[in-house]
């Protein structure tokens, strides 16, 4: 038995390079962050001004309260400006001006390219250590002390929470160095407090930015969450009412396929091309019955089960509004026009229409009154159902909504090219009206 030779090893087989190890990714990190495109221009956008105490105020002044983080930084600016100039030492005025100017810059700069005012912070401090002059504040002078705690401030407010860490890490080390290689003739060190202050200001501004971004993948999940639901409402309801139209279908083309076959025994010596025209229809009547029940087993539900009894027409609209009465509902029922039937898929749509709108009354308005007005005029059915508000000794508050029945009511108009109007009537029930077309013989012959 022999086994294969293994390859001399080399370091593309030593060293796995597909997958980093963490210090990479750190070292990555760093760089991705705090030193690819340091200078990239940055603009602080102006504050959105749709707040609660911003959409109070007039025109003018929300325009000009949208820049109120742009003001917020110059402050600070000053602010560190007026403590670099007054504690540097120096008759000539130019190391006080110089300090001044040293400690307002980067925070200026944060307002257009916020990861170069860091390090442009951090270049400014040694300088104005030097110039200044003022040895008890190693190596953070007043001006540098407040502009750095500024521009870390804002910088982590315009970055990612990583930017954060990754600043007072360098800070950190930056002080530490300072303090080790130049801080030994010098009376004291304020790396500790400087370090302390910009950990709290970080901590807050980190905290601030986590639960801001939580908040926005919170809603938009709710938006998606609230979509998909619309969604799968509408897909329930037109499987609800593919099922229907299955029965509906199925029994007209039953009724074809049996007057087909029946056809030729009512005619004495029938000729031979009417026989086998009837012979083809049966055979196309029973076809459309097999690729109905096909299409119907992809939308039938596991527990479906197909109703024993035919599906209702209006002709039933009197038991629905019998049970309803019994629900305690009181409901009045008006018909006007020249009753006459109608196709079965539009009976059977204005009935669950009907039966919809008055579950909605019992669900949303229970103990108030309702009305069913049916209309047969020229070229359709209108239908009009109106509840009165819930009486105000009712426990159960009206709460009228697009739920999955009016989903399934507008579905059902849709699908017959009708129109559908629903909303909350002047003394606060509820209305559907409901217009669907029926063709004449003239134009559907």
């Amino acid at each position: 038995m022999t086994t294969a030779a293994r390859p001399p090893p080399t370091v593309s087989n030593v060293t796995d390079t597909s997958h980093p190890g963490p210090e990479y990714r750190l070292v990555a990190d760093l760089r991705q962050d705090m030193f690819r495109d340091v200078f990239a221009y940055r603009p602080l956008p102006p504050m959105r001004t749709d707040g609660p105490l911003t959409r109070r105020l007039s025109g003018t002044l929300r325009a000009y309260a949208s820049w109120t983080p742009h003001a917020t930084v110059v402050a600070a600016g000053l602010i560190a400006m007026a403590a670099g100039y007054t504690a540097a030492d120096g008759d000539d005025g130019f190391g006080p001006l110089l300090c001044g100017l040293l400690a307002l810059l980067p925070v200026l700069v944060t307002l257009i390219r916020p990861i170069g005012a860091f390090w442009f912070s951090m270049a400014a401090a040694p300088v104005v250590a030097v110039f200044g002059g003022a040895s008890g504040d190693w190596p953070w002078a007043p001006g540098s002390f407040i502009a750095q705690v500024t521009v870390m401030t804002v910088v982590a407010l315009r970055s990612r929470p990583r930017v954060a860490a990754w600043m007072w890490l360098l800070t950190a080390a930056f002080s530490m160095f300072s303090e080790a290689l130049f801080g030994g003739g010098y009376y004291g060190s304020n790396t500790f407090p400087l370090l302390f202050v910009s950990a709290l200001a970080l901590l807050v501004v980190t905290v601030r930015t986590v639960r801001r971004a939580a908040d926005e993948e919170v809603t938009a999940h709710q938006s998606e969450t609230a979509q998909e639901r619309s969604r799968r409402t509408l897909l329930e309801e037109r499987t609800t009412i593919a099922r229907e139209l299955h029965d509906v279908v199925a029994h007209h083309m039953s009724v074809v396929a049996i007057q087909a076959e029946a056809a030729p025994y009512r005619v004495q010596n029938p000729p031979p091309e009417l026989e086998q025209a009837f012979v083809t229809i049966r055979e196309n009547a029973v076809a459309a019955l097999t690729e109905l029940r096909r299409v119907l087993g992809v939308v039938r539900a596991e527990d479906y089960e197909a109703p024993d009894a035919p599906q209702p027409t209006l002709a039933d609209l009197d038991a629905l509004l019998a049970n309803v009465r019994e629900a305690g509902l009181t409901v009045e029922k008006a018909v006007t026009g020249a009753v006459r039937e109608l196709p079965q898929g539009v009976e059977l749509s204005a009935y669950r229409i009907v039966q919809e709108a008055l579950s909605n009354a019992l669900r949303h308005a229970p103990g108030a009154s309702a009305r069913v007005e049916i209309g047969y005029v020229l070229g359709g059915l209108g239908l009009r159902i109106v509840n009165g508000p819930a009486p105000v000794t009712s426990s159960v508050k009206s709460s009228h909504g697009a739920g999955h029945g009016i989903t399934g009511m507008r579905e059902r108009v849709t699908m017959l090219d009708g129109e559908m109007t629903a909303g909350v009537t002047d003394d606060g029930g509820y209305e559907v009206a409901v217009f669907l077309p029926v063709p004449s013989a003239e134009e559907t012959g």
